[in-house]
């Protein structure tokens, strides 16, 4: 297990990512589930070098777990409660992956340096999740879109740090339409309601809906996207 606090990284401080993709009609979140006994799940998330700034660490951390370059982020929120800390998982892991091997917590530097209390920085990103290729680390079984609605129990407060992002999504969706980085390049009416629908979980009157998102005049009507169906093909839109 490599010590991480020779690697020049500010100390008691962190960054939490929660990466919300749309797919299937579903809000959904990539976390990691870690490559040790037991079922520990994570929020990708990741530390700062001392010469990085938070938003470049932010970006490093997801490029690093998505592959791609340009992600919209948007810092949300600080989680520092003053017990805030790995112990009691790193004890659990500590107990089912290494008790056979004398693992010892005192005056074992990873372990103390992450055992502290940590401070972590909350961002929350939007992609097109048919753009990601997820990327393991050393540490990860697998990486994997949740339904935000239906997340396993994940290591610390990362429930706690999912649920906030997502109040903040809601929050911020009409202020900054930032919603549009869910969807690919070109869109239809329907899937921009649909992912409003998702997010705040109740339903919207089409015709009310659509005039409200036109009213904004933030979209480019395209071509009519033929689907070969009877039904009237549905106009293509995209952000100006």
């Amino acid at each position: 297990m490599e010590v991480l606090n020779g690697k020049n990284y500010i100390n008691q401080i962190a960054i939490d990512c929660v990466v919300f993709g749309y797919e299937d009609g579903q809000l959904k979140i990539l976390i990691s589930q870690l490559k040790y006994k037991g079922d520990f799940y994570a929020l990708p998330n990741g530390f700062i070098f001392q010469e990085e700034n938070t938003d470049a660490a932010a970006h490093r951390i997801l490029q690093e777990r998505t592959g791609l370059k340009d992600i919209y982020l948007e810092e949300f929120k600080v989680f520092g409660k003053a017990d805030r800390n790995n112990k009691a998982f790193l004890d659990k892991l500590i107990e089912l992956n290494y008790a056979d091997t004398a693992f010892e917590q005192t005056h074992n530097p990873m372990y103390e340096w992450l055992s502290k209390r940590f401070i972590s920085i909350g961002y929350y990103a939007l992609v097109n999740i048919k753009a990601v290729e997820p990327q393991l680390t050393e540490i990860d079984k697998s990486l994997e879109w949740y339904n935000i609605h239906e997340l396993p129990p994940m290591i610390m407060d990362g429930n706690e740090i999912a649920q906030a992002a997502l109040k903040t999504l809601q929050r911020d969706i009409d202020e900054k339409l930032n919603v549009f980085n869910l969807l690919p390049e070109k869109f239809t009416m329907k899937e921009v309601q649909d992912i409003y629908e998702s997010v705040f979980e109740r339903a919207f009157v089409r015709t009310n809906f659509q005039k409200k998102i036109l009213d904004l005049n933030v979209l480019e009507r395209l071509e009519k996207k033929f689907t070969g169906a009877k039904n009237k093909a549905p106009y293509l839109y995209k952000l100006k």
